[in-house]
């Protein structure tokens, strides 16, 4: 099998000019006419970094919930580790330090009315244990 030509085709000869009739009716520009070039423009950099920062920061309810429902989960794990070393007799100070450290989270809303009650209540009992480990 033999291949001609830089696509597979076979060279042949070139094709016929265009025709031109004197007619008014539709007629195909001249082939041999200079097109016009235009100087390539160079790519646009990115508006702003600003800009760019904000739409990453567009967030999707649900993800924000998840969130919120996670940090208070785990606010009352720490309020659970809190209590079984109170059980135990043993009062540990790096508790008290993560409970501030949930208090401070669970002043983000979630979105969700519902969810920000049972969040401020969490918050609510954080904030009584950290007042008593204050007195302790």
């Amino acid at each position: 099998m033999r291949i001609y030509g830089p696509n597979g085709t076979t060279l042949g000869s070139p094709s016929a000019p265009t025709k031109r009739t004197s007619s008014t009716g539709f007629s195909l520009p001249d082939a041999a006419a200079p097109t016009e070039t235009r100087p390539t423009l160079q790519p646009r950099p990115a508006a702003s970094l600003d800009a760019l920062m904000a739409m990453q920061g567009v967030e999707d309810p649900m993800e924000r919930r998840k969130r919120s429902v996670a940090r208070g989960r785990g606010a009352l794990d720490v309020l659970d580790d809190l209590k079984l070393g109170l059980l135990m007799g043993s009062f540990n100070p790096a508790t008290v330090a993560r409970l501030r450290a949930a208090a401070a989270d669970l002043k983000s809303s979630s979105g969700d009315a519902g969810l920000d009650a049972v969040l401020s209540e969490i918050e609510l009992r954080v904030e009584v244990e950290l007042a008593k480990a204050g007195q302790v």
